[in-house]
């Protein structure tokens, strides 16, 4: 299903704009990536905590004008606003919802297209080019993003048409997949704590750049902790697509032992992302709850779970 280049529109996202002479400053303690690494040219994955360290929400943030731009799932969004709120009336900075101020494509093997555009955009994940009011952003090595002003949207679409043919959502969901890259949507808020995600295998977390809300949980874990839990990726003959916060089950274990991230449609059935007990993945015996006949058989994930990574930053 991600056999040809293809983009697709990412209507599934909102975007959280964070503005004004305070904006680092106060988005630097309220999530887990460095802002000091987002820049023109760079981007990064990142995650908001509570203060137990429990994931609030996922986004992709990039640097834009006087401010930065924060995509995460558009169900999560007003939450997310409505909370950083409470704390951003102490500082110059300003919130905002701009979902409806940007259209967004997300592009699958779509460098030709890219290039027709005008932007040479680096191999590098999380590189970031700005170029004609466009802003491209580079998510793995077959993933891009691109960001354009939403009056612009129309225009941009017929000229991808160009060179892409159009996908549903689907598409993008499975590359994603495909990449390791999970996000957290309603029914897994407050379920994850970013190493259960492998965010630091992704650049999104920092132990090196002072407090966040959530920071000395998500330290202590890195640390001191032996985290039995991370995520993971598999695929299942079935035609049924589990919901996210859908229960995993094992015989190993009296209870649930993970919990499905996100999940898509794939030529092989379904494909992904569950986070999973590490020794009931070892035992091979997994399966989602109402489904045990059917077990899941694990697939690589395109980057190993090294949990010095990001140690320096």
């Amino acid at each position: 299903m991600t056999d040809c280049a293809s983009f697709t529109p990412l209507n599934h996202e909102g975007i959280l704009a964070v503005r004004g002479p305070d904006a680092k400053t106060f988005l630097q303690g309220q999530i887990t990536c460095h802002l000091g690494y987002v820049s023109d040219e760079r981007s990064s994955l990142g995650a908001r905590c509570t203060p137990k360290g429990r994931m609030l929400s996922s986004f992709r943030v990039l640097l834009e004008n006087d401010g930065y731009l924060l995509a995460m799932d558009q169900d999560i969004l007003v939450a997310q606003l409505a909370e950083l709120q409470k704390f951003a009336v102490f500082s110059k900075t300003k919130l905002t919802d701009d979902s409806a101020l940007w259209s967004r494509f997300g592009l699958y093997q779509g460098d030709a297209a890219l290039t027709a555009l005008g932007i040479e955009l680096p191999a590098e994940t999380n590189s970031t080019v700005h170029h004609n009011n466009m802003i491209a952003v580079r998510v793995s090595a077959e993933l891009t993003e691109l960001w354009v002003h939403a009056d612009e949207g129309p225009c941009l679409r017929k000229r991808l048409l160009g060179h892409l043919s159009e996908a549903p959502l689907n598409t993008w969901l499975l590359a994603q997949i495909r990449s390791g890259i999970g996000h957290v949507t309603m029914p897994t808020r407050e379920q994850f704590i970013p190493q259960m995600l492998n965010l630091p295998a992704l650049d999104a977390v920092s132990f090196k750049k002072g407090c966040y809300t959530g920071q000395e949980i998500v330290a202590r874990m890195q640390y001191l902790g032996k985290l039995k839990r991370h995520m993971y990726r598999f695929q299942l003959a079935t035609e049924n697509i589990p919901a996210a916060g859908t229960a995993l089950l094992s015989p190993v274990h009296s209870s649930s032992v993970g919990e499905v991230v996100s999940a898509a449609r794939s030529e092989y059935g379904i494909e992904l992302l569950a986070t999973a007990l590490d020794d009931a993945v070892g035992d091979g015996r997994i399966y989602l709850d109402g489904d045990e006949k059917n077990l899941l058989e694990q697939l690589e994930l395109p980057y190993a779970l090294d949990t010095d990574r990001e140690i320096l930053r």
